[in-house]
């Protein structure tokens, strides 16, 4: 099975203290919210980050659709509850949509 590649950006509040607890909470993922993850085809998962911009890699399955995952998560109370603790952290970018967090990054380099 060939997996699909997406990566996304996200930024946080430039606060060093927040910083530190957005990465303590990510030590520690809620078990409901990676089983929500992994039921929506994501297969693998890394979030990555330099001062307080995030960089995630999504590897999924062709299971997987943007679509379904947002609906799956409207419809958990667990999912929201974390994205709404996550959301206290998390800025947006000065170009994202209006409602919209991670933002789809295009590829312009592979060799």
């Amino acid at each position: 099975m060939r997996l699909k590649r997406y990566t996304l950006a996200l930024d946080l509040i430039d606060d060093s203290e927040l910083i530190g607890k957005y990465k303590d909470a990510h030590k520690k993922v809620w078990p409901e919210v990676i089983k929500s993850i992994k039921d929506s085809g994501i297969e693998n998962m890394e979030i990555y980050n330099i001062g307080n911009r995030l960089f995630m890699i999504m590897e999924v399955n062709p299971s997987f659709s943007f679509e379904n995952k947002e609906k799956m998560d409207n419809e958990s109370p667990t999912v929201q509850e974390w994205e709404a603790l996550m959301s206290k952290y998390q800025k947006k970018l000065p170009f994202a949509d209006n409602g919209e967090k991670w933002v789809l990054m295009d590829s312009i380099f592979k060799l």
